[in-house]
């Protein structure tokens, strides 16, 4: 049924009636949600939004719909086509860009894509190569499992270090040349007993090299909040779990089941000794073109336990989940767990401390860092991702940073967590579904959409502070910082492209 009038003109989710001012009331904006969570609803309640009933013959405007909903809305099969003023909150294959396989998969090829394209406008290979691999070094060494098992056997190895004991490189001679007593002790019994090698324990024997292997962590294709991650360091340990899953011809596994494996960061930046990583909330309107804007108001998440590197003297322990995963889904178990702020920080509190403990440009260098990793991301799904004109989506990012300020992709989150453990987390949430909307569902009906865009705008800049230090100007709603707008841009398809700036060959 349409929401338009015949003879009116859809301007946003308003209308005018052939040039005459309305002269009836517009029905309110209809909203639906496959979550009853309190952030969600109560933002389409503050709107005057009124909730669909199944029984009314009016449809929908808004739907907050899960991953599985979404797929049976935008099901060739199932024949639903969305009125112009009906909006979901994904993209039909977000998977793209939210499966841990398919996100590693498209950005290989982009990068691939890329250096493809330098070497076309006559940049040497080898140069492309290195700049590639640079420009798109935010994703560790992954493979996918169990495809790519040789693959990543290959680079288990490649990545084995042998280590020698100092010391003990020579049978007792230590790194100088000089002999120890064991070994003049050594030298002076075969003197007296010619080429008879008296075995005492004065005789040290020959130290076998130890290989030092890095550390890896697998996790489930399909799976969320830490469940199924478990972190490894010997071949052994993958052969063990790749029979038990059936992966190897194993009897009583599951084969059809995907995981990623990726070498482990393990020099995360630490703060009081323990581990965190960052959750980043991105608002994706469209993909053709691409427009994308990132939150200020995010969160650093906190490991309980502090963190001792599992390859170091005294071996952190592999399976000490409260040490190495972030999720709050694992941490919440532990008895040290605090429910007053839940083991995080504001992404402004963070962006304090390390101010003061790094320095302004250190910090501002980093947060630009991230940026750019999230739009690099972004463009690797662009072209494959079905930009339907109904969808928009608020997307997790899960980013780790290194002890050279360096950040990691962890994974994307097409459905991240709405729920609020702490008063903090309810206020931060709240104000980014808030801003999501603004920038995703057209202006209130009956209004002007310019006079509803200035109503938004203007209750919403209040002058807060973007991530690069700057004052929030027209490219700033509420918390939302404008990432990229490719619409805007005449040289927007061109710019995607510049990842790869050294100069050609002569």
């Amino acid at each position: 049924r349409a929401l338009v009038p015949p003879c009116g003109s859809a301007v946003g989710l308003g209308f005018r009636l052939c040039g005459m001012a309305p002269s009836i009331t517009p029905s309110p904006i209809r909203w639906r949600s496959d979550f009853d969570k309190f952030v969600v609803v109560a933002n389409f309640q503050r709107r005057g939004w009124v909730r669909w009933n199944s029984e009314n013959d009016e449809p929908w405007n808004v739907y907050w719909a899960n991953v599985h909903t979404t797929r049976e809305i935008f099901a060739p099969e199932n024949g639903i086509r969305l009125g112009d003023n009906q909006h979901v909150n994904h993209f039909p294959n977000h998977y793209e860009l939210t499966r841990k396989d398919l996100l590693v998969k498209n950005v290989k090829r982009y990068r691939k894509d890329l250096e493809r394209n330098a070497i076309r406008i006559g940049c040497d290979p080898t140069t492309a190569s290195n700049d590639a691999s640079a420009a798109f070094d935010f994703l560790p060494p992954t493979f996918v499992l169990p495809g790519e098992y040789a693959l990543f056997v290959e680079a288990f190895r490649k990545e084995s270090k042998t280590v020698v004991a100092q010391g003990d490189e020579s049978n007792g001679t230590k790194d100088n040349g000089k002999q120890t007593p064991n070994e003049r002790a050594r030298h002076r019994i075969g003197s007296a007993g010619g080429s008879r090698m008296v075995e005492n324990n004065i005789a040290k024997p020959k130290t076998k090299p130890k290989t030092k292997h890095p550390t890896w962590i697998v996790k489930p294709v399909g799976k969320a909040q830490g469940k199924g991650i478990f972190l490894i360091n010997s071949l052994a340990q993958v052969r063990r779990w790749k029979d038990a899953h059936g992966l190897g011809g194993g009897a009583n596994g599951i084969r059809d089941e995907k995981f990623v494996v990726s070498k482990y960061v393990d020099d995360p930046y630490l703060v009081g000794g323990r581990k965190f990583d960052l959750r980043v909330y991105v608002v994706v309107t469209g993909f053709k073109p691409l427009k994308a804007w990132v939150a200020r108001a995010g969160f650093a998440r906190f490991c309980v336990r502090k963190y001792v590197p599992v390859n170091s003297g005294n071996d952190g322990d592999l399976n000490d989940h409260f040490a190495h995963l972030t999720n709050v889904a694992i941490q919440k178990n532990h008895g040290a767990y605090s429910e007053t702020h839940g083991g995080k920080w504001s992404l402004e509190n963070l962006r304090v401390f390390l101010t003061g403990t790094r320095g302004l440009d250190a910090t501002n260098a980093l947060f630009t860092s991230l940026n750019a990793v999230i739009l690099k991301s972004l463009r690797s799904v662009e072209n494959v991702m079905h930009n339907d004109p109904h969808s928009f989506e608020v997307y997790g990012y899960d980013l780790l940073v290194d002890e050279n300020l360096k950040p990691w992709l962890i994974e994307v989150n097409a459905s991240p967590s709405l729920s609020a453990t702490t008063d903090d987390d309810r206020v931060m949430k709240l104000t980014v579904i808030r801003d999501a909307l603004a920038v995703a569902v057209p202006s209130d009906r009956g209004v002007s959409a310019e006079k509803a865009w200035k109503r938004t705008t203007d209750r919403l800049i209040s002058g807060d502070v973007s991530w690069n230090g700057t004052a929030s100007n027209s490219t700033s709603v509420g918390c939302l910082d404008l990432l990229v707008d490719d619409a805007t841009h005449a040289n927007g398809s061109a710019r995607k492209k510049t990842f790869l700036t050294r100069s050609k060959t002569t």
